[in-house]
């Protein structure tokens, strides 16, 4: 019998001045077991950082049709796709067929991912987004991972913010966010 997944709550004051969004959001993620820490925290904040009415987290990881986050279309068709990691140009491909938009967040080696997506053929690949975590950032993050936490994101001109409120304690961390073209 496979491990169940993981529940974690978020609690997320959002201030992403980038796209003047500023909302407090409530959700809770599941965390596969074969997930690593990184993996969901890039998801998190990929989410945060893309938060419109209608956007979800996919139905499950191991589904190779569906993007790990999506926004559907008033018809049922997928308006923005949004990929974690390094995903192969295979997949990128079919992604930037399949909706209108598409997104990579990464918490490895963005060079390697355009590297790869130059060797094959990408539909559209100069419109492909990509954006790139410090390690750093992730890194002062997963040591502060709980399983119901009340976080503060910040986003201004690339640089991230995250303060954790833990009781009477607060911490923060720094991070960059860095945006690439795939093409």
């Amino acid at each position: 019998m496979a491990n169940p997944a993981t529940l974690y709550r978020f609690r997320l004051n959002v201030s992403d001045v980038e796209r003047g969004f500023y909302e407090s959001l409530d959700f809770r993620v599941g965390m596969h077991p074969s997930e690593t820490e990184d993996y969901l925290l890039t998801r998190v904040i990929a989410y945060a950082l893309n938060y419109e009415s209608g956007l979800e987290f996919a139905p499950g990881l191991c589904t190779a049709d569906e993007p790990a986050i999506r926004l559907l279309g008033p018809n049922g068709e997928i308006a923005l796709w949004i990929d974690i990691g390094n995903p192969a140009a295979r997949r990128i491909h079919k992604a930037s067929k399949a909706s209108k938009r598409v997104r990579i967040y990464t918490y490895k080696n963005p060079e390697s991912l355009k590297a790869e997506a130059l060797k094959e053929e990408v539909h559209r690949a100069s419109e492909i987004e990509v954006f790139s975590f410090s390690q750093n950032f992730l890194s002062g993050l997963a040591p502060l991972l709980k399983r119901d936490n009340a976080w503060s994101l910040i986003h201004t001109e690339g640089e991230l913010i995250v303060t954790i409120k833990d009781g009477t304690e607060e911490k923060s961390v720094m991070g960059t966010l860095e945006a690439h073209r795939l093409g």
